[in-house]
């Protein structure tokens, strides 16, 4: 028969095992603080500090028995993982929300094959989508919002108490409205660019069945890039206004202060 776990490892050290798994998973995955152009090392470095705060105030919420047998504690790692995964995906979802305007904003623009590498996101994206993506963390920077994201790390052990049954259903519905909010945001913050859009194609149609010999398209390509540049240059204040608002709401949902 094994021995129980608490006669092999000190009962602390297990505690903080169950606590870095919920807070590892969260840092590698929440905005700001768990992009992939921070190194892992770094991260981790910051998982493990955090670990170290959040032990002494969060310890208390495991049950007794949760790590009476490897069994269990296996069990318990799976499932603090597991919550931690969800909390920062869920936020990371609504991160999209800019890079769906920057795609829209390109494609309005003429500037949808202007690609560049977007570290935030790992992949090659039109280089409005990227330049937002990258505004967008140093909002959230600036705004002291990665204090929320802390602060939502500590308060989800409250709202998800380890031990007890994972609420999934009701998390599958916060996620899929989630996904629906980020598109809804990212079209709404790139509506004056649908507008300006709307209106400039249709009056170059317009022009080219009056003048059919006159290559109006290609004319106004040079008009319509000069204009989405002013536009941006107008616009994206309020743009990222707006979406800083609407990340800051979702993030109270998971840290009411």
């Amino acid at each position: 028969m094994l021995p129980a776990l608490s006669q092999v490892l000190p009962q602390d050290i297990l505690i903080y095992a169950l606590v870095f798994a919920r807070v590892g998973a969260m840092v590698m995955t929440l905005p700001a603080l768990g992009e992939a152009i921070i190194p892992p090392r770094v991260r981790l470095t910051l998982a493990l500090a955090l670990v170290i705060l959040l032990e002494p105030l969060v310890g208390s919420t495991y049950p007794a028995n949760a790590t009476a047998t490897p069994l269990m504690l296996v069990g318990m790692l799976t499932l603090e993982t597991i919550v931690g995964l969800a909390i920062g995906l869920m936020l990371r979802i609504l991160l999209t929300a800019v890079g769906t305007a920057g795609n829209v904003i390109a494609m309005q623009s003429g500037l949808a094959f202007a690609q560049t590498f977007d570290p935030s996101a790992q992949t090659q994206s039109a280089l409005v989508s990227t330049f937002l993506s990258l505004l967008a963390l140093v909002l959230i920077f600036a705004g002291n919002l990665h204090h929320l994201l802390i602060a939502g790390i500590e308060q989800s052990f409250t709202l998800f108490p380890p031990g007890k049954i994972f609420p999934t259903g009701d998390f599958a519905k916060l996620a899929v409205e989630t996904v629906s909010e980020a598109f809804t945001l990212g079209v709404q913050m790139a509506s004056p660019f649908l507008v300006f859009g709307l209106i400039l194609y249709g009056g170059a149609g317009v022009i080219a069945r009056l003048m059919p010999q006159v290559q109006i398209f290609f004319l106004a390509m040079p008009l319509n890039i000069l204009a989405g540049f002013v536009l941006l240059a107008l616009t994206i204040s309020t743009m990222m206004l707006w979406f800083i608002d609407a990340f800051a709401t979702k993030i109270q949902l998971f840290a009411p202060l």
